[in-house]
């Protein structure tokens, strides 16, 4: 009998989108740049057009181009925000944590100091929603409570830690899911949730920061 492996033929989308991972690395295009168009690309690749079409849409579901409708496609990213989720998939709980207070504590300082009455708005409607989650199903108070999280985050109007925080918010949701599945919901922990936002209202950083911190720590 043969020892030797069958060989797995690769579709022509999968060699495609190797070559434009390729060119991203290598630095063909810059994020914010426009890329050439499904003929150009057809032609440089020496492929079909509907095979171009596909690879673009597989990039543009990963997040690293946008496809903006009549206008063409453009740079996102230059790393594989997949890439990135399936890194950060396999860190620890302790791990989740202490990047939790690197991140999330400095952005809430950040969104007492910054908030706008429209942010106001948003993170108590946040709050009232996952509040009327919060003795009820878990899957779907998680999903609440991470509306608020990201809000606040996005009060500090900080682009760059809204975007981190969006990734980074898949493992918060395993981490509270894990930790909530062993120890029961206590209300005081949810108030903890109306402190902090009384805290940002106040624009009071040193509190809402503490307070914050105290969340994380909760088990």
């Amino acid at each position: 009998m043969s020892d030797i492996s069958p060989l797995v033929k690769r579709s022509l989308v999968d060699q495609a989108l190797d070559q434009l991972r390729l060119r991203i690395t290598q630095g063909v295009w810059t994020v914010g740049q426009r890329l050439p168009t499904e003929p150009e690309l057809s032609a440089e690749l020496g492929i079909s057009r509907n095979t171009v079409r596909e690879a673009m849409r597989v990039l543009a579901f990963s997040g690293l181009i946008e496809i903006r409708q009549g206008d063409g496609s453009y740079l996102r990213a230059v790393i594989d925000p997949l890439d990135t989720m399936k890194a950060l998939s396999q860190c620890t709980h302790e791990q989740a944590r202490e990047t939790r207070h690197i991140l999330e504590v400095e952005a809430i300082g950040l969104a007492a100091l910054r908030r706008t009455d429209e942010d106001l708005v948003a993170l108590r409607e946040a709050l009232g929603v996952s509040g009327s989650h919060y003795h009820g199903d878990l899957d779907s108070y998680i999903a609440c409570d991470l509306v608020f999280h990201r809000r606040l985050v996005d009060a500090a109007h900080n682009p760059t830690l809204s975007e981190l925080y969006r990734y980074f918010s898949s493992i918060v949701g395993a981490q509270l899911r894990q930790s909530l599945n062993i120890f029961p919901r206590r209300q005081e922990v949810f108030d903890l949730h109306i402190e902090l936002l009384d805290a940002v209202e106040q624009r009071d950083p040193e509190r809402a920061k503490a307070l914050s911190r105290q969340l994380i720590n909760e088990p």
